[in-house]
């Protein structure tokens, strides 16, 4: 049997904990983990500190995905169309550039991608897209009660009234893009 080759790419679309739910659906996505990256602040950052928005960073998730099963690019729509990539520094009631629309690449070619996928959409919204494509400099992971947040805690508040909806949207807009049982 031959191994698969997976790749990594790192994105910021608000709160960590909603766009970690989106990927945890997305067929070919073999893990997704909530963390920190694009810091100025030396040393590595605690959820409270990196909330503070001083340290630079921003939430983010790093997905590991099978290529063969779905394209950098059907990842990157399916994260432009599960935020608001027209707000800076915001998404709903988060607020600060911890909570920044951001993809952080990993080579010239994700890069690459992730410029045409931004062109390609920027026509479907009404605003500016202002989401940053920066090289990935360091992950973070965060700490571990972040970690598949919305399956842990899916009767908590913010769970209900911001992760579920967004969820309902990916399965109508990205439908054949998920997968066929969801864990």
């Amino acid at each position: 049997m031959k191994d698969k080759t997976f790749q990594q790419i790192t994105v910021g679309a608000g709160c960590f904990w909603c766009i970690e739910a989106v990927y945890n659906e997305v067929k070919g996505v073999e893990k997704v983990v909530s963390g920190y990256s694009g810091g100025t602040v030396p040393g590595r950052p605690t959820y409270r500190e990196v909330c503070s928005g001083l340290t630079g960073h921003a939430e983010v998730v790093q997905v590991t995905f099978d290529p063969s099963i779905i394209s950098l690019e059907d990842l990157l729509v399916i994260f432009m169309t599960s935020h608001d990539p027209t707000t800076l520094n915001r998404q709903g009631a988060d607020v600060g550039t911890q909570y920044r629309s951001v993809i952080f690449y990993n080579d010239e070619h994700q890069k690459e991608v992730a410029e045409v996928v931004i062109n390609e959409l920027a026509s479907y919204y009404d605003m500016p897209i202002v989401t940053e494509i920066s090289p990935l400099d360091t992950f973070f992971e965060a700490e571990a009660a972040h970690q598949n947040y919305y399956a842990n805690n899916q009767s908590q508040g913010y769970c209900s009234f911001v992760i579920t909806p967004k969820l309902a949207k990916l399965r109508q807009l990205h439908a054949d893009k998920l997968k066929t049982s969801v864990t």
